[in-house]
């Protein structure tokens, strides 16, 4: 039977990704930095050969050569997991990047341009060191994605209108979303484990409704039970909300770059994903 060796085990992906991967009833060694919930450690010993605590930018070795990569942590420390790795060299990986690799290139926030070249450098990097060990490598990048309460776009969105009532945003907020539900990418990580069809391709997954940014936030008031109370303000006024949303750790990833990108539209179609492996997602329904 196919084993699955699957990295940041504990993020929003691993979540749905992990009782997946149990109801195929395939072996899993999960590794994490940090400990998984009671129900995850219940539910990874049931089918698991392993949960590992482990640092993957330090040397390691597995307990058992696995089929298959599914790097769900960032996809820049892929060189030095494979590096640590190589007697060990899975011939599958499925590696999580962003479609930040486009949407931040030219972000006003020096950090988001590094994380979008950090992101365009491991793709490249994959794809390079793929070739030449003859890896049958996937790169997905998902659009805006959210879940469960544990990510840090839709979530963080909902926390400000709970605390404060009412969410700001710059002049009309036509730019256009696709968030994507985590659960979604999961499903393909799963759908593409033996498809040959998705051998060394990289693919956009994208949500299943696009939405103009206002539009998503009115959504966000109606899951949560809310009128919504959108507040358009000047950019100016926008950075010091955000600065002095800053004292409540909670919205720490609220930036002023986010603010400049209301009105841009960040659309990235998933045709080749539904070509080859028949990708769906959902609409933009429920927050969790």
């Amino acid at each position: 039977m196919q084993s699955v060796l699957v990295t940041g085990a504990t993020s929003l992906i691993g979540h749905f990704l992990l009782p997946r991967l149990a109801e195929q009833r395939i072996p899993v060694v999960a590794i994490s930095h940090r400990l998984p919930a009671p129900e995850g450690a219940c539910l990874a010993n049931d089918y698991n050969q392993g949960w590992l605590l482990q640092d993957i930018t330090q040397p390691f070795t597995l307990p058992s050569p696995c089929d298959t990569l599914i790097h769900l942590a960032p996809i820049w420390l892929l060189p030095r997991l494979l590096d640590s790795l190589q007697s060990q060299l899975p011939p599958r990986i499925i590696a999580i990047s962003s479609t930040s690799r486009f949407s931040k290139q030219l972000s006003s926030s020096l950090g988001e341009r590094e994380t979008a070249r950090k992101l365009t450098e491991a793709e490249d990097w994959l794809a390079r060191f793929g070739q030449l060990h003859q890896l049958d490598w996937t790169i997905f990048r998902p659009t805006l994605i959210y879940g469960a309460g544990l990510d840090q776009n839709i979530t963080t969105i909902a926390r400000f209108i709970q605390r404060f009532g009412f969410f700001p945003v710059i002049g009309k907020a036509r730019g256009l979303r696709q968030p994507i539900h985590a659960n979604d990418v999961a499903n393909a990580c799963i759908d593409c484990l033996r498809n040959p069809n998705t051998f060394r391709h990289a693919y956009n997954l994208s949500g299943g409704e696009t939405l103009t940014y206002r539009q998503m936030v009115e959504r966000i008031f109606q899951h949560l039970g809310k009128p919504a109370r959108i507040l358009p303000i000047p950019l100016p006024a926008f950075r010091l909300a955000i600065q002095l949303s800053h004292v409540l750790p909670r919205f720490q990833t609220l930036t002023p770059a986010m603010a400049e990108r209301m009105n841009a539209d960040l659309v990235f179609p998933a045709d080749k994903a539904i070509e080859d492996f028949s990708f769906t997602s959902r609409s933009f329904t429920r927050l969790t």
